[in-house]
C-alpha cells in the first residue's frame, strides 16, 4: 500500500471553503476544530500517564528481584558449607558419623550371614521348579515369574557381597566365588529356559498357553529396565565424575551382568523361524518343488501370529510386522538356497508361478510391503523366465544333439535295416524320441498358466525342429550324392532308410499337428496366431523333408534308368525299350508300396509320373530325325506302357488328363503337313504356343523335308500371333522340358 500524501493546513482549509457561503460555517468549524483538539489532548495526556505507571513498576520489581537473588545465593553458599563441613554445626559430627557406620556394617553383616545360610536352600527350591517348568517346554510354566522373582534376589544380594569383599584378601573372594557358584549355574540354566521360551513362541500359544508368553514377556520388559538402570550408571562413572559416584552406595555395590533378554527374543524368533523352513526342507527330503507345493504353513502361521500371538506383545513390539519379515527373509534364503543349485527347468517354472502366488497371498494377508524386503530374487523374478527359456535352449539342443548323433549315424552307416512298425513300414525313432522332449517341456510351460511362456517355449521348439529338418534335408543330398558318384564305395539300404526317414517325418508332422491342437485352446488370442506360426512352419518343414525323402527316391530311379533313358528316341528304341524302363520302375515301386506310408506313396506316383513325362517329353524334344511312321507306332506302344503301369496307382478318369500331353504329342507326329495345325492348337490352348518345342518335333520327323518344317512353323507362328496365344496361368508340364540347343543334343550324341 503507498504512503498518503502529506496535507498542508492551507489545503485542509481549502478543502472546507471552495465557495463564498461556506465563510458563513467558520465559526462552526472552528468550534469542532477546536473540540477534536481537546479530546486528542487528554488521550494523549492519558497514554503519557500510564506509560510512566508502567516504567516505574518494572523498576521496582526489578530492584526487588535482584535482592531476592542475591539472598538466594548466599543461602546456597551456607548450605553448601554446612554440608562439606558437618563439624561447623555439629560438634560431635565425626563420633556420630563413626558410630552409624559400625551399626551399619554390624546389620550388614548379619543380614549377609542369614542370606548365605538360608541361599542354599533357596537354591533347592528353585532348581526343583525350573526342573519341573523345563520339562515341558511348550507347559504352563506356573512357576516362571516366583523363579525370576527370586534369582533376581540371589543375583543382587551376590553383586552387593563381592563389591563388599573387593578389599579382602584373595582367599576370601574365592571361597565366596565358589559359595557363589552353583547360584551362576542357576542363573545360566534359567537364561537358557528364558531362549528356549523365545523360540517357541508359536508353539506354545498353538499350545494353549498365551499366558506363558505375558509372562515371558514380563520379564524381558523387568530385565530390560534393569539393564538400562546398569548402563546409566556405568555412563555416569565414565563421564569423569567418580566424585558424584562415590556418594551412592549403589553405584558402587552395582557390578549387574548385562541380560540382553529384549536382544535376545528378537534372535530367538529368527532361529525359531528358520528352524521351521529348515525342518520343511528336511521334510521334504530336500525337494524343492514339493517345499514349494507344501508351504502353506507359512500362511497359517502367520494368520496365528496375527490372531493369537500378536496380542499377547505390546503394540510398540510390532510382534507381526517382525515375524513377517523374518518369514520372509527366511523364505528368501530358502529360494537363493534353490537357485544355487542350478535346478531344472521345470523348477524353474514352478518357482516363477509360486512367487506370483506369494506375493498375492501376502497382501491379501496385508502384510505390509516393509515386511517383504528384500524382494524375493531381489525383484527379479522375471529373470526365471528367461533362466528357464535359457534352459530349455540348453537342454533341447543337447538332447536333439545326441539324438541326431545316433539318427545320423544310423542313417549315414546303414549297418542294420530299418525298422518296421506295427503296420509294416519302415521307421525310425527319432520323431518318437524327440516329441517325448517336447511334449514334457509344453506340459511343464502349461503348468505355469501363462502364455507368453508356453509361446516362447513353442518358439525354441520349432527352432529346433527346423535345425533338425535342415540337417536331414543336407545329409540326404550328401548320401544321395555318395550313392550316385561312389556306388561302390557306400553302404546299401539308401533307399530303405528314405523310405523310413519319410514314413517317421510324416509322423512328427502328425505328431506337431496334434500338438498345436491340444495347447492352441488354451492360450489367448495373443499367443494363439505365434504358437499356430510356428508349429506350421515346423509341419510344413516336415513335409518338405518327407518330400525330400520322395524326391529322392524318385531321382534314385531314374539314375539307374540313365542308360535305358539316353536310349530313348535312338536306333535301339525302335527295338522297344519302355518295357524294361517300365519294369524297372515297377521294381522299386513294389517295394516302396509295401513299406512307405500311403499318403506318401500317392504323393510319390504323382511325383514320379510327373518326372516320367518331363523324362521322356524332353528326350522327344531333344530327338534325331524320327523313323516315321515306325517312330508314332512305338510312341503308341510307349503310351500303352506307360497307361498299363500307372494304371495300377491310378485310377482312369485321374491318369487320363495327366496323360493327354502324350496324346497330343503323338498327335503332332502323326498329323499330315496340312492337319499339323489342327493338332497344334489343340496342344496350344492348354499348355500354350511352346514354340521352340514343337519346332523341334517337326524337324525331328523324318517325313518332313526343310521347306515343309519351315511351311508349317510360319503357318503355327502366324496363327499365335494373330490369337495373340500366351502361356496358360496355372503352368502344365510343358514348362519343365528343357529344349537342348543344337551344340548340346550333338554333345551328348558323341
Amino acid at each position: 500500500m503507498s504512503m498518503a500524501t502529506p496535507v498542508s493546513a492551507a489545503q485542509a482549509v481549502g478543502e472546507f471553503l471552495q465557495s463564498p457561503d461556506d465563510l458563513l460555517k467558520l465559526a462552526a468549524f472552528r468550534k469542532k476544530l477546536e473540540k477534536e483538539k481537546a479530546s486528542i489532548d487528554v488521550r494523549l495526556k492519558n497514554g503519557v500517564k500510564e506509560q510512566l505507571d508502567a516504567t516505574r513498576s518494572g523498576l521496582r520489581k526489578l530492584f526487588s528481584t535482584r535482592g531476592n537473588i542475591q539472598g538466594v545465593k548466599d543461602e546456597v553458599q551456607a548450605m553448601d558449607k554446612m554440608c562439606n563441613d558437618p563439624k561447623i554445626v555439629v560438634s560431635t559430627f565425626d563420633q556420630i558419623s563413626r558410630v552409624s557406620m559400625v551399626h551399619r556394617n554390624f546389620e550388614q553383616t548379619e543380614e549377609m550371614v542369614n542370606n548365605l545360610i538360608a541361599m542354599s536352600s533357596k537354591l533347592d527350591d528353585l532348581e526343583n521348579m525350573l526342573s519341573a517348568d523345563s520339562e515341558d517346554i511348550l507347559g504352563p510354566a506356573p512357576n516362571l515369574l516366583r523363579i525370576h522373582y527370586q534369582i533376581n534376589r540371589l543375583e543382587a544380594f551376590r553383586n552387593q557381597t563381592m563389591h563388599q569383599a573387593k578389599r579382602s584378601s584373595k582367599e576370601v573372594r574365592a571361597t565366596l566365588t565358589r559359595y557363589f557358584d552353583r547360584l551362576n549355574q542357576l542363573i545360566n540354566a534359567f537364561d537358557e529356559y528364558i531362549y528356549a521360551l523365545a523360540r517357541n513362541i508359536l508353539p506354545i500359544v498353538r499350545a494353549g498357553h498365551p499366558d506363558v508368553i505375558v509372562k515371558l514377556l514380563k520379564i524381558i520388559e523387568i530385565e530390560g529396565k534393569e539393564d538400562q538402570k546398569a548402563i546409566a550408571l556405568k555412563l555416569v562413572k565414565k563421564a569423569a565424575k567418580m566424585d558424584v559416584a562415590s556418594k551412592f552406595r549403589s553405584m558402587q555395590a552395582n557390578a549387574r551382568v548385562l541380560k540382553y533378554y529384549h536382544s535376545k527374543l528378537q534372535k530367538a524368533i529368527t532361529e525359531s523361524v528358520q528352524q521351521r523352513f529348515d525342518d520343511a526342507h528336511e521334510r521334504e527330503g530336500g525337494d524343492p518343488v514339493a517345499f514349494l507345493e507344501n508351504t502353506t504353513w507359512i500362511y497359517q502361521d502367520l494368520i496365528r501370529i496375527e490372531e493369537e500371538v500378536a496380542p499377547c506383545f505390546p503394540p510398540d513390539h510390532a510382534i507381526y510386522l517382525q515375524y513377517a519379515r523374518e518369514y520372509h527373509k527366511a523364505l528368501n534364503a530358502s529360494i537363493n538356497k534353490i537357485m544355487t543349485t542350478d535346478p531344472e527347468a521345470s523348477i524353474l517354472l514352478v518357482l516363477h508361478g509360486w512367487i506370483k502366488e506369494y506375493k498375492k497371498n501376502m497382501k491379501e494377508l496385508n502384510v505390509p510391503p516393509e515386511a517383504m524386503d528384500p524382494p524375493l530374487l531381489d525383484g527379479n523374478e522375471q529373470s526365471l523366465i528367461e533362466d528357464y527359456l535359457a534352459l530349455i535352449v540348453s537342454k533341447l539342443d543337447e538332447w536333439t544333439k545326441n539324438l541326431m548323433r545316433t539318427e545320423i549315424e544310423a542313417f549315414s552307416t546303414r549297418a542294420e535295416p530299418p525298422e518296421v512298425d506295427s503296420d509294416g513300414l519302415y521307421g525310425m525313432q527319432g520323431a518318437v524320441i524327440l516329441f517325448q522332449m517336447v511334449n514334457q517341456q509344453v506340459d511343464a510351460a502349461m503348468d505355469s498358466n501363462q502364455g507368453i511362456i508356453l509361446a516362447r517355449v513353442v518358439e525354441e521348439i520349432g527352432r529346433v525342429m527346423r535345425g533338425i529338418q535342415e540337417q536331414w534335408t543336407r545329409l540326404i543330398d550328401v548320401e544321395f550324392k555318395k550313392h550316385t558318384e561312389k556306388p561302390e564305395e557306400v553302404a546299401s539300404g539308401l533307399v530303405e532308410y528314405c523310405i523310413a526317414l519319410a514314413n517317421d517325418q510324416l509322423r512328427a508332422a502328425d505328431f506337431a499337428e496334434t500338438l498345436s491342437g491340444r495347447i492352441e485352446p488354451l492360450v489367448s488370442e495373443k499367443y494363439q496366431g505365434a504358437i499356430h506360426d510356428r508349429l506350421n512352419d515346423a509341419i510344413d518343414g516336415y513335409l518338405d523333408v518327407a518330400k525330400k525323402c520322395t524326391q529322392t527316391l524318385i531321382d534314385m530311379i531314374f539314375h539307374d534308368l540313365k542308360p535305358a533313358s539316353k536310349q530313348l528316341f535312338q536306333p535301339p528304341w525302335y527295338d522297344g525299350i519302355m518295357a524294361q524302363i517300365v519294369e524297372t520302375v515297377r521294381d522299386y515301386m513294389s517295394d516302396y508300396e509295401t513299406y512307405l506310408n500311403q499318403s506318401l506313396f500317392d504323393l510319390l506316383v504323382e511325383d514320379l509320373l510327373d518326372a516320367f513325362l518331363v523324362n521322356y517329353i524332353t528326350a522327344l524334344a531333344n530327338a534325331p530325325k524320327l523313323k516315321m511312321p515306325a517312330a508314332s507306332e512305338r510312341v503308341k506302344d510307349d503310351i500303352s506302357e506307360v497307361y498299363k503301369f500307372f494304371g495300377a496307382y491310378k485310377k482312369s478318369k485321374e491318369l487320363e488328363p495327366r496323360l493327354e500331353v502324350l496324346e497330343q504329342i503323338l498327335s503332332l507326329l502323326e498329323a499330315s503337313k496340312s492337319l499339323v495345325f489342327l493338332s497344334y492348337w489343340s496342344f496350344a490352348k492348354v499348355h500354350g504356343p511352346n514354340i521352340a518345342f514343337v519346332e523341334n518335333i517337326m524337324k525331328a520327323r523324318g517325313d518332313f523335308d526343310r521347306s515343309a518344317v519351315s511351311e508349317v512353323m510360319e503357318s503355327i507362328k502366324r496363327k499365335v500371333k494373330e490369337e495373340d496365344l500366351q502361356d496358360p496361368e496355372e503352368p502344365t508340364i510343358m514348362k519343365k522340358i528343357a529344349i537342348q540347343g543344337v551344340l548340346s543334343r550333338f554333345l551328348q550324341r558323341t
